[in-house]
């Protein structure tokens, strides 16, 4: 049978035209899908754990062990969390927490401890579990103030640190019995849910993403909620413990430190001989030094130099120096124990000659014992401003020398102690191999801003180390090379021989200096001095960059106009 041409043209039409009609109900099945939320149901990630811990909605990779009372955390969780300078000794299985007002120190398996020198109890140990060291609650509520909610049926616990604010909201309540807000795994309709949260009940808000919110509930389902099916509540914020001292002890503000070093070597200067100082409001005599790996400090304070500077109207910052021995630096430091026989000493002595401050000076110590000199300013501190006590340590400028810079971590000494010295000075050395300044300006002001800009220590707690003396350089040619050698001599030295040689000086627009040269006996010499003009610019120095004041190394150096001079730090 024939086809007329009409009749195949209509047969493909109807053709086309169903399959037409077939792709627009597919078309418009899947747009209608996609308007279609997700009603799969999903278990957490979390299911099946023990005690997890959140934070901030996230799940941590650590669990807590017990409950109620005998809850405890483990410590990499704390860490975190809650404190990374939270330290455990293994070789003296000690915990040791600190805050800018307290020291706490407690032992794993032990249930005694000390809490600022005094006898602490605990209910609970410390124990080990799986090679992870768990801290009872109690001590971290303590100290830290840390918040923790416990979910009876879940397990879960929900902890929160000082300092955070929570949002708190409510499932809006719409009237309709059985009613649910679905709390999904993402912040979309087409996501699977994780719970149906019922009307009325509580969320804490940690996130927001478009239409959504990212919240939990108490019994730690966390997920996106659309914001339409929630209502914001009050906030709020995990106060510190009302028994939080002061961060500082000494009321400084508005004044300007000028410190001046006294040099006790054998014995104290004659304080008749000192002269009055004026400007100077501190004086720290190096007084203190540790002396074998015990932590013993030996002392040469002397109550008559208190008593002449207190009557002077002038503080005492009484240095400690390690002896600049990094085998025995590296032994006093290592445990909690050693530690804590300097410091208490410490304490003691300054209570005995009525000391205002104490001055740290460590200096050619390994770089792997950096975190230890860290650490015992941290458990210093808290008993120091509890006994009314500055502290201040002296830093050298930044370089890439192990000894004598690279074990400083000076940002997070910034944050612990009342001052940071630089010691802008020895940029060339007693055995350096090339003859030039002790403290150049361009020099001196590069070291301060490194550790203002890089370290983040506050232009307020800095202090410019500021040297009255110079050395007196030696060049002699032997075998083609030349042989540099220099001796240190105070400002009165210099001027003496200036005068005497009847010398003709320099200004030197590299170094902000006076510079001298000279030939003696066919040696060739070099002075860049310390003088009027040095200091001049080294206080407008530290008052431009609105730095806590100037410290000078040594009260012995100086000439009799340096004080005169140095005190416009305050004016």
């Amino acid at each position: 049978m024939r086809h007329t041409k009409r009749e195949i043209r209509g047969s493909k039409f109807g053709c086309f035209s169903l399959l037409g009609v077939i792709i627009i109900c597919i078309c418009a099945f899947i747009g209608l899908t996609r308007l279609m939320p997700n009603d799969d149901h999903v278990k957490p990630d979390w299911s099946g754990i023990d005690k997890p811990i959140f934070s901030q909605g996230k799940l941590m990779d650590y669990s807590a062990i017990g409950t109620g009372e005998q809850l405890k955390l483990p410590l990499p969780v704390i860490e975190e969390i809650v404190d990374p300078h939270i330290r455990y000794e293994e070789s003296t299985k000690s915990v040791i927490i600190t805050t800018s007002s307290k020291l706490l120190h407690i032992q794993k398996d032990q249930k005694r401890g000390t809490l600022n020198q005094q006898p602490y109890q605990l209910r609970f140990a410390p124990e080990e579990v799986g090679g992870v060291l768990y801290i009872p609650i109690r001590p971290l509520e303590d100290i830290y103030g840390i918040s923790v909610h416990e979910d009876q049926d879940t397990g879960v616990i929900l902890l929160m640190k000082v300092g955070e604010t929570i949002q708190w909201s409510h499932i809006k309540e719409s009237g309709k019995k059985n009613k649910t807000a679905a709390m999904r795994t993402d912040a979309t309709i087409h996501a699977p849910i994780l719970q149906d949260v019922v009307q009325g009940s509580k969320l804490r808000i940690w996130d927001e993403q478009d239409h959504w919110y990212y919240a939990q509930t108490d019994n730690g389902f966390t997920g996106y909620v659309h914001k339409d099916e929630v209502v914001l509540d009050d906030t709020q914020k995990v106060n510190p413990p009302e028994e939080q001292a002061p961060s500082s002890p000494k009321d400084w503000k508005g004044k300007k430190v000028n410190l001046t070093w006294e040099a006790v070597y054998e014995k104290n200067p004659s304080t008749e001989s000192i002269g009055s100082l004026p400007g100077v409001n501190v004086v720290s005599p190096t007084w203190f030094r540790i002396v074998d790996g015990n932590g013993n400090v030996r002392s040469q304070a002397d109550i008559s130099y208190v008593e002449w500077a207190h009557n002077r109207h002038m503080e005492v910052w009484a240095l400690l120096n390690n002896g600049f021995n990094p085998d025995l630096t590296s032994s006093a430091l290592s445990t909690f124990e050693t530690r804590q026989t300097i410091i208490t000493q410490m304490l003691h002595y300054a209570k005995i000659y009525d000391l205002d401050g104490i001055n740290i000076d460590f200096e050619n110590v390994y770089s792997k014992d950096g975190d230890n000199v860290t650490q015992l300013v941290r458990e210093l501190r808290p008993l120091a401003h509890e006994q009314g006590l500055v502290i201040s340590i002296d830093v050298t400028p930044k370089s890439s020398s192990e000894l004598w810079s690279l074990f400083l971590d000076r940002q997070d000494l910034g944050e612990l102690i009342d001052y940071m010295i630089v010691m802008a000075y020895d940029e060339h050395w007693a055995s350096s191999p090339k003859a030039g300044s002790v403290s150049s300006l361009p020099w001196a002001e590069k070291a301060v801003t490194r550790i203002l800009n890089e370290d983040g220590v506050p232009a307020d707690k800095l202090i410019l180390g500021i040297p009255l003396y110079t050395r007196i350089w030696s060049e002699t040619i032997k075998d083609g090379k030349t042989e540099v050698s220099s001796k240190a001599v105070g400002m009165e030295t210099v001027q003496e021989t200036i005068q005497k040689l009847k010398l003709k000086t320099i200004f030197s627009e590299d170094t902000g200096q006076n510079v001298a040269e000279y030939q003696e006996d066919g040696v060739d010499k070099k002075i860049w001095i310390e003088d009027k003009v040095s200091l001049e610019a080294r206080v407008k120095l530290a008052k431009s960059l609105g730095l806590a004041g100037i410290a000078t190394w040594n009260r012995s150096f100086a000439s009799e106009e340096s004080w005169d001079i140095l005190k416009q730090i305050s004016e």
